[in-house]
């Protein structure tokens, strides 16, 4: 019951790792406020949590008067607002050339925007608590190239540095700002890959683990990071990934050789 008493606003907060973290935040003991596009999964979220300590909002990230609306209900309906999880954001698939400039608008405004627009909206109220978390949903394509992401890894990047720069703003006011950064994990939004043959497994055997993350997975960091066992944790953008940022992305030679694990080469690096 780490969050009991505690109000919670999650983007994003219908399906994939927004919902599994306001299930976790719910069942730690959280008023949650979920907002999403998705009317219909947004109700079912409140009917399975209970209305007693759930609320749904319809909300475009994108829109900054309606970002502000979201907190002000929240802080309204639960008395206050204590913890924001910035989740809501998009994919888009496409290099420089043939990245069309509303593509890339629409990117930056949900993955960005969306992100400082939360922040803006809430800062002001957690000072009323006097103090707050914030945990903003960045990427490891934030923290590394991807392929074809030239928007995606744009926009997440820049949701890492801004996070830093909001974090040391706010730290002094007990409001701590920080980033998680999934690699790949089993939501909706990458349903699709499924679809395409071989592309599962290729991803799959670049992960260390062996295996996309659960949103459950993701959104126990997102917890933790919430909550007051990170008291110290200010401006950090964790990878959780199963491994995938620890590698230099070099061919497994062992496995390509035929070695046994950890059976290394002779000489100098």
């Amino acid at each position: 019951m780490r969050f009991d008493g505690k109000v919670v606003v999650i983007t994003g907060g219908a399906s994939g790792i927004g919902l599994a973290a306001a299930r976790r935040f719910h069942r730690e003991g959280a008023k949650v406020v979920i907002a999403d596009l998705n009317d219909e999964l947004g109700a079912a979220v409140v009917r399975e949590l209970g209305p007693e300590r759930a609320l749904y909002q319809h909300a475009d990230v994108a829109a900054w008067p309606e970002v502000e609306a979201l907190m002000q209900r929240a802080a309204k309906a639960f008395g206050g607002l204590d913890v924001l999880f910035n989740n809501a954001g998009v994919g888009s698939f496409a290099t420089t050339p043939n990245l069309s400039v509303d593509e890339w608008r629409r990117v930056i405004d949900i993955d960005l925007s969306g992100v400082f627009y939360g922040c803006k909206a809430a800062i002001p109220l957690m000072r009323e608590r006097g103090a707050g978390a914030i945990v903003n949903t960045a990427s490891i394509s934030g923290l590394r190239g991807d392929f074809g992401f030239a928007a995606y890894n744009a926009a997440k990047g820049a949701v890492v540095n801004y996070t830093r720069a909001a974090a040391i703003d706010h730290a002094r006011e007990g409001i701590r700002i920080n980033a998680v950064c999934p690699g790949p994990v089993d939501t909706p939004l990458i349903a699709g890959v499924n679809q395409l043959q071989g592309i599962r497994e290729l991803w799959d055997e670049a992960v260390p683990l062996g295996r996309f993350a659960t949103p459950e997975e993701i959104a126990a960091v997102v917890a933790f990071l919430a909550s007051d066992d990170a008291s110290y944790i200010v401006g950090a953008a964790i990878p959780v990934d199963g491994g995938l940022t620890a590698h230099t992305g070099q061919p497994n030679l062992p496995r390509l050789l035929g070695l046994q694990a950890g059976v290394a080469g002779s000489g100098g690096a």
